[in-house]
């Protein structure tokens, strides 16, 4: 269901706090890990990750009915790491030609409604006009409740790391197509 109350735009320095908000409350609650420095250290600086890199980009979800933001969006030039990540997935989608996703979150009393995927829709297109991307990749933890259908929905190449390992918790990386 899409909901005309909500707004999806670019972060102003304004949103960034709002953002940092959906953001952390998520890593707690959905994650169940908390907030880790070494997986989450872009969200304490939004304005240094997303805002002030050309080729980045932090959109949010602001609910028109108190403005307040209510999902977020990002999206970077860096590919996957290896490690922690295996060295094929790296390999394939380097740093710099490789936009990822990230940070696509939505408040629990928000949801269902179309927003994440209005946010991703925002940042595909974004990778698009850059022109210099020629992957978007994301990569997820199939144990939060939703995500990894949802992705599944939207991707091209899936890769699942839990096939490789015989089964298990593991992660779910996707190669989503640009418009």
């Amino acid at each position: 269901m899409r909901d005309s109350y909500y707004t999806i735009r670019t972060a102003t320095t304004a949103d960034l706090d709002g953002a940092r908000a959906v953001m952390l409350d998520t890593v707690y609650r959905d994650f169940g890990t908390g907030y880790v420095p070494r997986w989450h250290g872009d969200i304490i600086d939004l304005g240094g990750a997303y805002v002030t890199p050309a080729r980045h980009t932090l959109l949010v979800a602001v609910d028109g009915r108190g403005g307040e933001v209510v999902a977020t969006g990002a999206l970077d030039s860096r590919g996957p790491a290896h490690p922690p990540n295996p060295a094929h997935v790296a390999e394939r989608y380097p740093s710099g030609v490789t936009a990822q996703l990230r940070r696509v979150y939505v408040r629990p009393e928000h949801r269902r409604r179309g927003l994440a995927r209005r946010l991703v829709d925002e940042l595909l297109a974004f990778a698009a006009a850059d022109g210099g991307y020629r992957a978007v990749y994301l990569h997820t933890d199939p144990a939060v409740t939703g995500a990894e259908p949802f992705w599944r929905s939207l991707a091209k190449v899936v890769h699942d790391e839990r096939e490789d390992a015989g089964g298990g918790q593991g992660i779910v990386h996707f190669d989503v197509p640009m418009p």
